[in-house]
């Protein structure tokens, strides 16, 4: 956004791009609700009445925002961009007013208060900051700083230096800190508050520079502060006052599922029933992000992490988009993102929809079924969601029981077929034959149900 708003500036003089990032945050769920009750004039009175509601409900049917269109129409009076965050904070419209206050810039502001209170053992309503870059200066200072305060769990970075060993470089397994390498960056284990938590400092790629990673940055922390489910990786804060932007999270004691299926550090294989319950836990958390109008773009099993229970959790949303309620599920980019083992056709053609993340979990399912990586250089066909077409094939020697993981051991056969057949059905190239994850979803927890039944007896 441009660096020139602040809370004094008029409504009416936001960028349309600006209104249309506010509008991804709430349109989903019909927030701008929220905001248009709130709404009121000088006089005190309710500025809009249930006819103008209705009124902005009619607009989405045109394909128009209701969010864009109101804050337009709110505009034309004398209103402000203060007055619009003080209305998202009073509806803990967080992520939204993060929007108008930017991540990086409430960091800033952070870092000084945070400072202010170490050196003077005070309260955030006592302290005073002036950002003297952008010269906000708040008419209401301490209230301001109260929100910047308890809005973000911010951390310095060299806190997270300290509790990472200096970002040790070397593997747990020769006593460093390394866990991996996730989405944009190294990930290492640190100790936070006698908890584990999981570091990902995020670094420049040859194909990516550091203004687009700090964008896929202030994305994950504005998705994960909107969206709360089980299946969803937690995120306890992040740190943006060092040299790399940090995340971090809850550390996940069973890594990913790709290092699982690899049986990584020699970790033992799972089992069938394991693996359909990562399955559906995984379905659980893209039906849970699909009905709230965003798609990951991005699901794969490196992706999918396991807890100390095996309990799945999605992470990484650098690439999460959000898209408006009833409005069409596709749009259009000219950036190209993702894995290539896992993308969707339209998704390499620059269409962002929910079927996409349908067509990445079915590659994640022939995984599951097959213990292979999704990509071989040394295999052929090199991709895992090519190879069920030489099952298929008669005149090929792969048969379904060579293609099954014989690592698992306890399949039974009905139930193999079945999460096979719903794979096959995600990967279909056109994207309207492919099921719902809400489909895809039920068919898991049949399997599951089926599985039960079949200990208990």
């Amino acid at each position: 956004m441009n660096n020139s708003v602040t809370p004094a500036t008029y409504i009416r003089n936001l960028s349309y791009s600006l209104l249309r990032k506010l509008s991804d945050f709430l349109d989903p769920q019909d927030r701008w609700k929220d905001v248009i009750v709130s709404i009121r004039k000088t006089s005190g009175e309710l500025r809009y009445s249930q006819h103008h509601v209705r009124r902005f409900e009619g607009l989405v049917a045109q394909g128009k925002s209701p969010t864009v269109e109101l804050l337009s129409d709110w505009g034309t009076s004398n209103s402000t961009v203060g007055e619009l965050v003080e209305i998202l904070k009073s509806h803990k419209l967080l992520a939204a007013a993060s929007v108008l206050l930017p991540v990086e810039e409430a960091c800033r502001c952070f870092t000084q208060v945070k400072a202010a209170l170490t050196q003077c053992k005070t309260t955030p309503l006592q302290v005073k900051v002036v950002h003297s870059k952008s010269k906000v200066l708040m008419q209401n200072v301490a209230h301001t700083i109260f929100f910047i305060y308890w809005c973000f769990s911010s951390f310095f970075y060299n806190e997270l230096m300290e509790i990472t060993g200096n970002f040790d470089d070397r593997p747990i397994s020769d006593g460093g800190n390394r866990l991996g390498e996730g989405g944009f960056g190294t990930v290492y284990k640190g100790l936070l508050n006698d908890k584990p938590v999981a570091v990902k400092k995020l670094n420049p790629m040859d194909d990516i520079s550091l203004d687009e990673l700090r964008v896929q940055f202030n994305q994950e922390i504005q998705t994960l502060k909107v969206l709360k489910h089980e299946n969803l990786v937690d995120m306890v804060g992040f740190s943006c006052d060092g040299q790399h932007p940090c995340l971090v999270y809850a550390l996940m004691a069973n890594g990913s599922l790709l290092d699982r299926l690899a049986c990584l550090e020699g970790s033992p294989p799972l089992s069938w029933q394991q693996r359909c319950l990562i399955a559906e836990g995984t379905a659980s958390g893209l039906e849970y992000l699909h009905s709230n109008h965003h798609v990951h773009r991005d699901v794969k099993s490196a992706n999918i992490l396991l807890d100390e229970k095996l309990v799945a959790k999605i992470s990484d949303f650098g690439l999460t988009r959000a898209s408006a309620k009833r409005t069409s599920t596709t749009m259009m980019t000219e950036r190209i993102v993702g894995t290539r083992a896992y993308m969707a056709p339209e998704a390499l053609r620059g269409e962002i929809t929910p079927r996409s993340d349908v067509f990445s979990f079915g590659v994640v399912l022939l995984e599951i079924l097959s213990g292979l990586p999704p990509a071989d250089e040394n295999r052929e066909p090199q991709f895992l969601m090519e190879v069920r077409y030489d099952i298929d094939d008669e005149d090929e020697e792969l048969t379904f029981e060579d293609f099954l993981d014989k690592k698992m051991g306890d399949w039974e056969l009905s139930q193999v077929q079945s999460v096979y057949s719903l794979g096959c059905n995600c990967l279909h190239d056109r994207k309207n034959r492919r099921p719902v994850i809400k489909q895809v979803l039920l068919e898991l927890k049949g399997v599951v149900k089926s599985i039960a039944l079949d200990l208990k007896a």
